[in-house]
């Protein structure tokens, strides 16, 4: 996630909700962002610090865990630009000019200058911190599903262009007999049902009887993953998307909450604020007078209703909006309350992070070192692929 400030509620229930479920199911690595956020505020760096440390307060205040889950700053893993420079020496120009939200950006972002080798080249960076920890699965919601296909694109095209080692294919038969007689020939039966049918259950159900096989080394392991569709040896796994419900959370004035619109409730936000932000939000533009019915689809309010409220509360509002039963503050009061509820532990569990900033900058260290580690394993294997590992 970008460092552009403190998270409000959409980041919550867009992200970070989903974030502090899968930490629980998967060995989850979370990074702050922050060469990315470069690539179009490069002029900013004066608020970056603040922005990246109060960042990863909001999330340990929304429940990430760093027993957990692994938190890190990407630049202090520099393995993110190795692998960048590297990956970019192969990456075509297309490739990057093609990618939507690249196009989406250069047009909408007229304030700024994005005319910049960095913000052209930002894909091959983002595919660089999927690929440096081979990444089995990527949460992104539909918009960003093409970034990961573009980190499976230059993985695909990495391990076809260096993953032929010497004598590769011999290397591979010999480790196919490892397998002993009767999964070695259902290996080639499987391979070449693959390669000539391009059946995709004989490549998987081929992949995981080699990641199931104890008596084969990394090394083998990744030929015969590699060798099953016809490629090289996998160094860099090809990550799939995890899709996640993208829940798009409307701010105070109706628009997408974001901090550019000024419609925003932060996680942390004070009790007071929250209460007045809600009771003067915008509403059903139909309701000019408290006897004037609504029409609770029209209304910004009644889409938080959505997210916070349960049936008999929005089967109350919807019947008294509809028939001018009752006001819009009166709508507005169950809200308030259930935003104070969700927010309360939030603000609790910030609170000792905020009062010792240490205690932030010890689990970002430590994450950070962990990171490196997966990284520099990474690194290793690539450099040696590409002949960089003279001494």
């Amino acid at each position: 996630m970008r460092p552009t400030g403190r998270l409000h509620l959409g980041h919550y229930h867009g992200v970070l909700k989903n974030w502090a479920r899968l930490q629980h199911e998967y060995d989850c690595l979370f990074f702050v962002a922050d060469w990315h956020a470069l690539t179009s505020h490069y002029e900013d760096t004066q608020v970056l610090e603040e922005n990246v440390w109060q960042m990863v307060i909001d999330w340990l205040a929304s429940g990430i865990n760093p027993s957990s889950a692994t938190l890190f700053i990407q630049s202090r893993v520099p393995e993110h630009a190795e692998l960048h420079l590297l990956l970019s020496m192969i990456t075509p120009l297309s490739w990057v000019e093609r990618v939507p939200t690249f196009k989406d950006q250069v047009t909408r972002s007229k304030d700024r200058d994005l005319s910049t080798y960095g913000f052209l080249g930002y894909p091959v960076l983002q595919s660089s911190d999927i690929l440096v920890y081979r990444a089995g699965h990527v949460p992104v919601g539909a918009d960003q599903v093409p970034h990961v296909e573009m980190a499976r694109e230059l993985a695909r095209r990495f391990n076809h262009i260096f993953g032929r080692d010497a004598g590769f294919e011999r290397i591979a038969e010999e480790a196919i007999k490892k397998l002993g007689r009767k999964k070695s020939r259902l290996y080639r039966d499987l391979r070449r049902n693959y390669m000539e049918k391009g059946n995709q259950e004989s490549l998987d159900q081929a992949n995981a009887m080699v990641s199931d096989q104890q008596n084969l080394s990394l090394g083998d392991r990744d030929r015969l993953l590699g060798y099953a569709e016809g490629s090289g040896k996998i160094i860099l796994p090809e990550p799939k998307a995890l899709l996640t419900e993208n829940a798009v959370m409307l701010g105070l004035d109706g628009q997408k909450m974001s901090k550019s619109y000024n419609n925003t409730i932060s996680l942390r936000e004070d009790p007071e604020v929250v209460t007045k932000k809600i009771r003067t939000m915008t509403t059903d533009p139909a309701r000019v007078k408290r006897t004037d019915p609504g029409d609770p689809r029209k209304c910004p309010v009644f889409s938080l209703h959505e997210i916070y409220s349960g049936d008999d509360t929005r089967g109350w509002v919807e019947q008294g909006c509809t028939t001018a039963g009752i006001g819009c503050l009166d709508c507005k009061g169950p809200l308030i309350d259930a935003i104070l509820v969700e927010q309360q532990p939030m603000r609790e569990r910030a609170l000792q992070f905020e009062e010792n900033p240490d205690l932030v900058k010890s689990i970002v260290a430590e994450g950070c070192e962990k990171a490196r580690s997966y990284a520099k394993a990474t690194l290793d294997e690539v450099r040696n692929a590409m002949g960089l590992d003279y001494r």
